[in-house]
């Protein structure tokens, strides 16, 4: 009798760790003030990888495309705003790498079909740790997921990486310099003006006395 070989597949499974494990994930910690130009920096980066950025909300995504094209740098926002025939065009361009940066929101992305994305960078990273995995899911060890974290987002990450029983790696943005905020370049005023010494009217005031006329 002769052997018959079995061949055995190995499972794949679909879990929060699971997908979390296979799939390349990166923390750059960012200002909010500094995500724009973070954005800038990571497509320069980037070799013209296919990207889909994630933002929060319609307007957010709209000002981060201007952005971008102002940089000369070919962005487009789709969101629930633009017609289903701009939404088709958006898509199909993005399927032919005829747009490499695609800027939309999560409710917005459900809807479309992107099965080339090599890169997505969370703009803000999300509330719900769902829509998260979600965007994880759209790559499944194929591509990388980006997260730009600003101060107030850390508790939301935090989250996500509980769920997924990981730490994921925090690095730096090659060539990245972050920019001074209102307050912080304020506060930088405000202590070079104290290191002064204190300015003196160039002018005294000049006291008039009225003679009395006897």
């Amino acid at each position: 009798m002769s052997k018959k070989t079995k061949k055995t597949c190995k499972k794949k499974y679909y879990d929060n760790v699971s997908v979390g494990n296979r799939t390349k994930q990166t923390v750059h910690l960012a200002a909010q003030h500094d995500k724009p130009r973070m954005v800038e920096q990571l497509v320069k980066n980037s070799s013209n990888k296919q990207m889909v950025v994630i933002a929060k909300s319609k307007r957010r995504a709209d000002e981060l495309s201007l952005y971008l094209n102002a940089k000369n740098i070919k962005a487009r926002a789709i969101h629930g705003n633009h017609r289903t025939d701009e939404h088709e065009a958006a898509v199909k361009m993005f399927n032919t790498s005829e747009l490499n940066i695609l800027i939309t929101t999560d409710m917005i992305l459900k809807t479309l079909g992107l099965p080339d994305i090599q890169t997505i960078i969370n703009y803000d990273v999300p509330t719900q740790y769902e829509d998260y995995f979600n965007r994880l899911l759209l790559i499944d060890g194929a591509g990388e997921s980006i997260s730009l974290v600003s101060p107030d987002e850390k508790g939301f990450l935090g989250i996500i990486e509980m769920r997924m029983k990981m730490q994921i790696p925090e690095k730096e943005v090659e060539e990245f310099v972050a920019a001074l905020s209102v307050e912080e370049s304020d506060t930088a005023h405000s202590a070079k003006e104290k290191k002064k010494k204190p300015r003196h009217r160039s002018q005294s005031v000049k006291k008039v006395t009225k003679k009395r006329e006897d």
